[in-house]
């Protein structure tokens, strides 16, 4: 061990000793399940000429996302589980703070890009390849990306130089509980937090509720036929933006109330954060997605061809 490097001890493990190998076995089968999965309904996409729409982009780019967010956490907790010590040293705990926060404020983003799409789709249907272009597209996936990733840049260099007094992590993973390691709390930090949430998470979901809101009307007022095609199409993002708006709320109720949870509990939530939602994202597009399920469908039939 570098005795000039500043390391943080994850504490909240619960007998990894005792536990080590189920924790490993269950965490690597969600991790590849995870990555399988994902990349499954990407390459579909990728391939088939008729999903290459701006919505299916969009989808694609969720779910590339949530590969790149797990991949933050899950080969760290892999050998944690499997190390005698659960250590970190503060600057990759920087970067995994700032990485995990920057993946998954890029959902909101990625999500509201989903809900234009629709908007557009729906109620400006004539329209819709003119705004729509390839070109709308790569701004959406380039602010989704970019933004939050800046905005976190701010926050990991205001904490780069400040002195630690605590050296122990109530998780066991870096997220927003790393602000409080320093000997003084910074309330510029916390002022700027509260700035992210805003950008990033506030103003995208009243967006989304005002372009969701727009579509009910205009299609209430259409015929049934239009009912169920907007119904098909905006039913899967709405339960995967509620799932991840849940998940927000619940890691930062986390970050806030940990001194209160007991310990157990406390690992049970973490674990429930970081493996809800990137195994939610395929299942949903994959199963309420009539083209991805058809293709999916397709794919399955071809593989037990061949094994037979």
């Amino acid at each position: 061990m570098d005795l000039n490097v500043t390391y943080v001890t994850l504490g909240g493990h619960v007998e990894v000793h005792k536990f080590r190998y189920l924790y490993f076995t269950i965490i690597l089968t969600a991790y590849i399940f995870i990555i399988c999965s994902n990349c499954t309904i990407v390459y579909l996409i990728w391939s088939h000429q008729n999903l290459h729409e701006p919505m299916y982009i969009f989808i694609a780019a969720l779910l590339i996302n949530s590969v790149l967010f797990s991949t933050v956490i899950y080969p760290k907790l892999l050998i944690d589980f499997l190390s005698e010590k659960q250590i970190i040293s503060y600057s990759a705990c920087l970067l995994q703070y700032f990485m995990f926060y920057s993946f998954g404020t890029s959902e909101f983003l990625l999500l509201l890009g989903m809900a234009y799409d629709r908007y557009v789709s729906i109620c400006k249907p004539l329209q819709y390849p003119t705004i729509m272009n390839k070109t709308t597209v790569c701004v959406f996936l380039a602010v989704a990306w970019l933004l939050p990733a800046a905005e976190m840049m701010v926050s990991v260099i205001m904490s780069l130089n400040r002195k630690l007094c605590n050296f122990t992590l109530k998780g066991i993973f870096c997220n927003n509980s790393i602000q409080k390691l320093p000997c003084v709390p910074s309330r510029t930090i916390s002022i700027y937090g509260v700035f992210i949430l805003i950008s990033v998470a506030f103003l995208p979901l009243l967006f989304i509720l005002f372009t969701y809101a727009k579509i009910f009307t205009v299609t209430y007022r259409s015929s049934r036929e239009v009912r169920k095609k907007a119904a098909e199409t905006c039913l899967p993002h709405l339960l995967v933006l509620i799932n991840l708006y849940l998940l927000g709320m619940y890691d930062l109720i986390i970050a806030r109330l940990e001194s209160n949870i007991p310990r157990v509990a406390h690992f049970l939530m973490t674990l429930q954060v970081i493996l809800y939602h990137p195994l939610f994202n395929p299942i949903i597009y994959g199963l309420k997605m009539k083209e991805i399920h058809k293709h999916l469908k397709r794919l399955s039939i071809i593989k037990c061809t061949c094994y037979h």
